[in-house]
């Protein structure tokens, strides 16, 4: 600019109304521009004194302690530098650059400050981000698009730790475009989106950004994570990870995500990743723990256990481990040793609740469902009970814990305590339906069944979107023995929920149970058309055709399909010693129906079955404790009379 151009501008700038007379503004004039040429040329020294000469001259011109106090900044020397930019807006409160090194300054010292020791009345660090805000929103005022990037996205973050998210996505979303070459921004970016709770709009932004900057692949799976889409979140990861293969950290997500999506084939790849991670030999406990969960979902509970118990030898002073172990023995139904794997460490942990969390260093109450569940398979009701009570204690505000302890008293025949704690449990669980069908469950077997099904009836209204509460209803009329309204519900339930499997499922159970063969088979049929691996609808109708003793060749071969799924199924090794026992192997049915019978001990119908075939074969006193263990059992789907001559049977037998 020409410097008559130049001067002009200067004296022109806005003044107070008292001017300075125009001889001593070209002589302000003059030290300002010394000062410009000094400061260019290195000497800071030099041009403060000319910029304090210039003030001097002319205290009524702005962008002169502006321009000083931009040069003190530059020098760290933070308190010159705000009472300058202050001076200077005393003259014009909307000079930019008094307003830009303000801003600058409040933002160093939302963090304990920067440079020079922060005055006394620094004031807090919100007070400073609030003043930051205030003074750098001046300084883009009516120019945001020229204004100096940097400024914007020091705002941008400004405006993220003062939670004002919509300005920040507005301000970035800009910067992002304008300045592709800038890092941070897009990440911030996502921030701020998630900080907003749109996961939906980070998510629609990062799918356009990613096709030309796979760096933001982390953050698009991070959002598919937070949104539950679980296949997109591990498929997300998979490209990350090829991007950087050498990322630890992406492929442990990559495999949590995998895990989280569900399925066999999902668990077996996660395993792989997670098995290639460990090799490395640099596996920690988190990596270790997750392999364990992949191996068990992959099929593999031996390994499942193997890994559990490097993770309690990496890190005993963690419960996960056991978590894992616990899990890996219950999938092949070794009760009795998560009950050794776990009440002693639970029983050493005993007082941790009662410790400050700082000094917990060990919590128990993750465990003690698991520990109650064994007890609970192993027909030690008053335990299962004790120790679902101390969880329920530990974590009183918990509905699952709640519905656990509900079924574990059903389990004990204790139906009106069953009652008590699910009503104690919606009363503040209202609209949990699980505990809603518990009480029923339980009102039912106490000769309620009508309050039960107003419950569910109710219950079903609350939840139409969702398919299980029409199945807890149709198992409740089933069980009351309206089979018609049982059928009528699942039929309405297939009409809205046509890829729901387990409404089929229901469906086809209920008539059996209504002796409907025909129709029960072709339900079965339909699902395992759809799904050849669905390894319960393989039981449920190999086990339907031997019951009747129909096609029993048939059944045994959809049977061993069903256990080449899940090999240590005990409800499966019973369907199987079943068929072969209506088909007069008595070997193989004893094999397999001993193995059932060992596994779940409490198991009524599975202990009549075992003592049928050690009657046959002449085992009398086995016989007598199989029939005695169907009569204490849980007593479901069994004729007690007819168990009771079965018994007297046998011990009639030994007496001869």
């Amino acid at each position: 600019m020409p410097i008559a151009l130049f001067l002009a501008a200067f004296v022109l700038q806005t003044r107070p109304a008292a001017t300075t007379p125009p001889e001593k503004i070209a002589e302000a004039y003059t030290q300002f521009l010394l000062a410009h040429r000094l400061e260019e040329g290195d000497d800071p020294t030099g041009a403060i004194a000319a910029y304090k000469k210039a003030i001097e001259l002319d205290p009524t011109a702005a962008d002169v302690p502006a321009e000083l106090a931009a040069l003190y900044l530059k020098q760290g020397r933070y308190n010159e530098a705000e009472a300058t930019a202050t001076q200077a807006l005393k003259v014009a409160p909307a000079n930019r650059e008094a307003n830009r090194v303000l801003g600058i300054v409040f933002a160093t010292r939302v963090d304990d400050g920067n440079g020079d020791r922060p005055p006394r009345n620094a004031g807090s660090a919100d007070e400073n981000v609030k003043k930051s805000i205030q003074h750098l929103e001046l300084a883009i005022q009516g120019a945001v698009a020229e204004s100096d990037p940097n400024i914007r996205a020091t705002l941008a973050r400004l405006y993220l730790r003062s939670e004002q998210y919509d300005k920040a996505i507005g301000l970035l979303g800009d910067l992002v475009r304008q300045e592709p070459g800038w890092s941070d921004g897009p990440l911030l970016l996502t921030e701020a989106y998630a900080s907003a709770g749109r996961t939906a709009d980070a998510i629609a932004w990062l799918e356009q950004q990613t096709e030309d900057d796979p760096r933001l692949l982390p953050a698009l799976a991070d959002f598919y994570e937070r949104a539950r889409n679980w296949p997109k979140a591990a498929d997300t990861y998979a490209k990350a990870v090829k991007q950087a293969p050498r990322s630890v950290e992406l492929r442990r997500r990559y495999a949590s995500a995998l895990l989280n999506a569900g399925g066999r084939d999902n668990a077996t790849k996660a395993r792989d990743v997670l098995s290639e991670l460990t090799a490395t030999g640099r596996a920690d406990a988190q990596q270790l723990y997750l392999l364990s969960q992949a191996q068990r979902r992959a099929g593999d509970a031996k390994g499942a256990e193997e890994t559990a118990r490097k993770v309690i030898a990496q890190n005993s002073n963690s419960p996960w481990g056991y978590y894992a172990l616990a899990e890996a023995l219950e999938e092949r139904h070794q009760y009795q040793a998560v009950v050794d794997a776990l009440a002693p460490v639970i029983a050493s942990h005993a007082n941790d609740a009662a410790k400050s969390p700082t000094e917990q260093a060990f919590d128990s109450s993750i465990l003690l469902p698991h520990l109650a569940f064994a007890y609970q398979e192993l027909g030690d009701n008053d335990k299962a009970i004790a120790a679902f009570t101390e969880a329920r204690r530990r974590s009183p505000q918990d509905p699952n814990i709640a519905g656990y302890l509900v079924e574990a008293n059903i389990a004990a025949k204790k139906y009106q305590t069953a009652i008590d704690v699910a009503k104690a449990a919606r009363t503040d669980h209202p609209d949990d339906l699980r505990l809603a069908r518990l009480q029923a469950q339980a009102l039912q077997k106490t000769g309620k069944a009508n309050e039960g099904v107003a419950i569910l009836e109710s219950a079903m209204k609350a939840h139409a979107d969702e398919p299980s509460a029409y199945v807890s209803l149709a198992q409740l009329y089933s069980d009351a023995n309206r089979g018609s309204d049982a059928v009528r519900v699942l039929q309405e339930a297939q009409q809205k929920f046509p890829d729901d499997a387990s409404v089929v499922f229901e469906l086809g159970t209920v008539y059996d149970k209504q002796k409907k063969y025909v129709e029960s088979e072709a339900v079965f049929q339909q699902i395992l058309k759809k799904d050849p691996q669905n390894a319960a609808a393989l039981n449920y109708l190999g086990y339907m055709l031997a019951e009747r003793g129909e096609r029993l060749d048939e059944s045994v071969n959809l049977l061993k399909k069903a256990l080449q799924l899940e090999p240590e199924n005990g409800s499966y090794l019973d369907s199987l010693g079943w068929a072969y026992f209506k088909s007069d192997k008595l070997d193989l049915a004893e094999d397999n129906l001993r193995k059932a019978a060992e596994q779940q001990r409490t198991n009524s119908v599975i202990q009549e079955h075992y003592g049928e075939v050690l009657l046959k074969l002449g085992r009398y006193a086995d016989a007598v404790t199989a029939f005695t263990r169907a009569l204490d059992g849980d007593g479901s789907d069994i004729d007690r009379a007819d168990v009771s001559k079965k018994l007297q049977a046998a011990k009639s037998k030994i007496k001869r």
